[in-house]
């Protein structure tokens, strides 16, 4: 059941990252200095590799959050829930903050980009306090 579990919280994450980034295109684009040009160029949106990319990484960070639960006793939905959005919130959103800071990023694309980490962790840990 703890692959499935994972796979499952992965799926959670991914899914949310999809309508995320999807009703924030224009203003994550601009953030992040991209046009639609560029991305035409660099194969467009039916380029697989960043889609596969995000995949693997979420079935990481999935897997390392249900280790991380199973050694804290983290075991209902409630819990996972709260500590999934603080990994997200205290952990990935200073780390992607860092990055932006010093790659000289707009901080809308740091609150584009934490509001993600943040609800995708919570959503991981609600999932895996589920299983």
């Amino acid at each position: 059941m703890g692959f499935l579990a994972i796979i499952l919280a992965a799926a959670a994450a991914y899914g949310f990252g999809a309508v995320w980034y999807m009703s924030l295109a224009k203003q994550w684009m601009a953030a992040a200095g991209l046009t639609e040009d560029r991305i035409r160029e660099s194969g467009g949106r039916q380029n697989p590799k960043p889609f596969i990319i995000t995949g693997i990484c979420m079935i990481l960070v999935a897997g390392m959050m249900r280790h991380i639960f199973a050694a804290s006793g983290i075991d209902s939905a409630g819990l996972g829930l709260m500590a999934g959005f603080g990994l997200g919130l205290f952990i990935a959103t200073p780390w992607i903050a860092t990055n932006n800071a010093f790659g000289l990023r707009p901080f809308k694309l740091t609150l584009i980009d934490g509001t993600y980490a943040s609800v995708g962790c919570g959503l991981m840990g609600l999932v895996l306090g589920l299983f």
